[in-house]
């Protein structure tokens, strides 16, 4: 989420290497891809909207984009920054700025967040992939774009084993996905930098040829965020929770989204126990009606039972799938 690009990478006593405002551009459009995500995916964690934003496949789709063009954007900023030499004392203030910043939020989600913190998130990928890739820099392009290919097969030819350690996980090499709220790791997320790399060695000189400046309002601001990507990254995720947690303290969740979520979720939390989807349907439906006509549907949704209602839920749920034909589970169900 970081501008490896132009000016922000040169010496002090290296000459300024104009900008590419269609980068910066580029990049402020990634930005605010980010922050719309992160903002839906707050109004789900607090249970605001309906929407499971972290398994539901547009979303999670949505998410990947916008990683994948910002790691494409790290590579082109490499290339755009290093056409000629490596410029290693600006690389090295920028990296280290970089890893200090994935570090900060390491610790900050690991205490706000200590079952699903950030070990390795977009900000870890793109401190250890531009460390990896900025060699290549003087190298063909079709050496850069190889690499990308070679990070991105290697899922389908290496995996389990050894890598499911957990101190590998941030190679991706697991038959799992850990427990976190950002995981970028280097198989395969490293190849879009590489790529990038590739595409703007490329396309170095139509670019720096066609600087053109932004005369819009639109754009001039999207170049603005491009250009301060990593500050907007570290603020607006705890600026758009916190206002959201505040709201949720004043008002409580959206009753009707909870609702949906439970509908929604019940009949999938019988299937995976076995039971056909019909009666999983049929159940699901009985339990919902049955805990209404009782007037504690809505003290469920709001997680507000009282101990003699939560037994009663569960002889709800019991009798319902008894009458939908399978027999219950033991210990009850719910939904």
């Amino acid at each position: 989420m970081v501008s490896l690009s132009n000016a922000a990478l040169e010496g002090r006593n290296a000459p300024a290497r104009p900008r590419v405002p269609a980068i910066d551009v580029a990049r402020g459009v990634a930005v605010a891809a980010m922050v719309v995500y992160h903002f839906a995916w707050d109004l789900s964690e607090l249970r605001l909207i309906a929407a499971e934003v972290t398994l539901e496949p547009g979303w999670r789709f949505f998410a990947r984009a916008i990683a994948a063009s910002f790691l494409l954007l790290v590579g082109l900023g490499l290339a755009l920054a290093h056409p000629d030499r490596i410029r290693w004392r600006p690389f090295l203030l920028r990296l280290l700025t970089v890893a200090g910043a994935a570090l900060m939020i390491t610790g900050a989600t690991l205490l706000a967040f200590p079952d699903s913190y950030i070990f390795f998130g977009i900000l870890h990928a793109v401190a250890l992939s531009s460390l990896l890739a900025v060699p290549l820099t003087q190298a063909p392009w079709w050496a850069a774009a190889g690499v990308a290919l070679l990070i991105w097969a290697v899922p389908a030819l290496a995996g389990g084993g050894v890598f499911e350690l957990p101190g590998l996980a941030f190679l991706g090499l697991a038959s799992h996905a850990p427990i976190t709220n950002d995981w970028v790791p280097v198989f395969p997320w490293t190849g879009f930098v590489f790529a990038g790399l590739a595409l703007g060695k490329l396309v170095r000189g139509q670019l720096e040829r066609r600087a053109a400046p932004i005369r819009s309002k639109l754009g001039r601001a999207l170049a603005w965020a491009g250009r301060h990507s990593l500050v907007i990254y570290l603020v607006h995720q705890p600026l758009l929770f916190g206002a959201l947690y505040g709201i949720v303290q004043v008002t409580g969740p959206n009753l009707a989204a909870v609702a949906e979520r439970v509908e929604r979720s019940c009949p999938v939390s019988y299937v995976q126990t076995g039971i056909a989807e019909p009666v999983a349907r049929d159940t699901c439906a009985c339990t919902v009606a049955e805990m209404k006509s009782a007037g504690i549907w809505t003290d469920f949704l709001a997680e507000r039972l009282a101990p003699e209602a939560r037994f009663r839920v569960i002889a709800i749920a019991r009798s319902c799938l008894a009458r939908s034909g399978a027999r219950p589970a033991e210990g009850g169900a719910a939904p």
